[in-house]
């Protein structure tokens, strides 16, 4: 306790980090302030979305802090900035021409960033129009009669704004305050939900039949077991193991000392699983703006329980690990790398053999953390099935829970950067908190 104290005094006692946590403090309570002013045209009073609570809606709403089920200015919340950074991002590997322009340095980022705003706009448009039609269907009794010929333009303009105020917030923690705005927005908003989860919880858990503390205890246990996982899971390994590490890096020697590359189990951190809810998300809202053709689109892709849905989810999270992996590691850069620094691999011509040769071991390495991964991604429906409440299951893994994970882990590493800088003791005494690596591109 003692060396805690100790530790907020410290960081508290850094003008630069004491300065960086008020302004992501301040920031984080303005949107959390947005996420609770409902639409223009809505009687607060008969919104009723319990339905946006569980399911593919649930995940939204978890993403929008509450926001999407509470009809806000900010329902949408940061989700259509996400969809439109994945699309630029796959299109920087699918298309020769945006890898030049990536590569130009920051004028080509700039270019990049300002591409996907442009989308983010065109992307928040759709799903405006998707979630109108969906207040319109299951709230018609909340809207004023005054309003209605008004609503449908009115509510698309407003929720493009608040998407685009959000965004604005995430690139202003992200230059004045702690970092990864958009990460933070995301981690505050699925953990504003947890309080309620918890109390559910319980209060199901308390009724006669339900299992009573007993339960609810092993289902504590058990969250804590997963949590732990999966920050081995998102911190990945920080060495090959021995027997790939030998083949791949053969004799390299700097200084008479062997070393190894730094490759990852789970290269690609999160963004699988964002990019698989992302995915999720666009049939969902498609099928309630078509009211009942729709219907059986929903059941697959709103229903966690679904074992279609966790097949194709899971198939999703597997493929597009490969796919991010390829994206951040580059073996045939490494090959040249390799032979630049007289090193190479025993057996292996150098230059593209040698390429191909750690590609194809990367892809072995990869191979068990993506199917963790995906594991991981269905835990919530395996949740639901043994009767846990379906707000508390969505924190069992999946989504949610993978990005609070890795959220917490950079933002604690960027705190314990700032105080090694400055010669005082890190974070832990075992060793320094790893995050996600810094060459990683990070689209929360």
């Amino acid at each position: 306790m003692k060396k805690l104290i100790q530790t907020l005094k410290n960081i508290w006692s850094i003008e630069e980090l004491r300065s960086k946590i008020i302004t992501t403090l301040l920031l984080i309570l303005i949107y959390r302030l947005g996420a609770h002013i409902v639409l223009p045209g809505l009687d607060p009073n008969k919104i009723n979305l319990a339905g946006a609570k569980s399911g593919a809606l649930g995940l939204i709403d978890a993403f929008a802090g509450g926001a999407f089920s509470q009809a806000s200015i900010f329902a949408l919340g940061i989700m259509p900035y996400i969809s439109a950074s994945i699309f630029m991002q796959l299109m920087t590997i699918l298309v020769p021409q945006m890898q030049k322009i990536q590569k130009d340095g920051d004028s080509g980022r700039k270019k990049i960033n300002q591409w996907t705003r442009y989308l983010t706009v065109a992307v928040t448009m759709v799903q405006a129009g998707a979630y109108v039609a969906y207040l319109r269907q299951t709230n018609s009794n909340a809207l004023f009669e005054s309003y209605k010929e008004f609503f449908w333009v009115s509510t698309m303009i407003v929720l493009t704004a608040g998407t685009l105020f959000v965004m604005w917030l995430g690139e202003k923690i992200t230059d004045k305050g702690l970092g990864n705005g958009t990460s933070l927005i995301i981690m505050v908003g699925i953990l504003a939900r947890l309080p309620q989860s918890l109390f559910q919880e319980w209060e199901a858990k308390s009724v006669r039949g339900g299992g009573g503390l007993l339960i609810f205890l092993v289902e504590i246990v058990i969250l804590v077991a997963i949590i732990m996982g999966l920050i081995v899971l998102v911190q990945g390994v920080r060495k090959v193991p021995v027997q790939y590490a030998k083949q791949i890096v053969g004799n390299r020697q700097f200084g008479g000392a062997r070393q190894f590359l730094p490759l990852k189990v789970n290269g690609a951190g999160v963004m699988p699983i964002i990019f698989a809810q992302a995915i999720m998300f666009l049939p969902t809202l498609i099928s309630y703006s078509s009211f009942e053709s729709g219907k059986g689109i929903a059941k697959i892709f709103a229903d966690p329980k679904n074992g279609w849905h966790m097949i194709i989810y899971a198939v999703i999270v597997i493929a597009f690990t490969f796919l991010y992996t390829a994206l951040i590691f580059n073996p045939k850069q490494i090959a040249e790398d390799l032979k630049r620094n007289n090193g190479f691999v025993p057996g292996v011509k150098p230059g593209q053999p040698t390429a191909d040769y750690i590609g194809a071991i990367m892809d072995r390495i990869t191979l068990p953390g993506a199917i963790f991964l995906a594991i991981a991604g269905i835990l919530p429906g395996f949740a639901q099935w043994a009767n846990v409440t379906q707000g508390f299951s969505s924190f069992f893994g999946g989504t949610s829970l993978l990005i609070m994970v890795g959220v917490i882990l950079d933002t604690l590493q960027q705190i314990e950067t700032q105080l090694l800088m400055r010669q005082y003791d890190g974070l832990m005494n075992t060793g320094r908190i790893q995050g996600r690596q810094a060459t990683q591109t990070s689209i929360i």
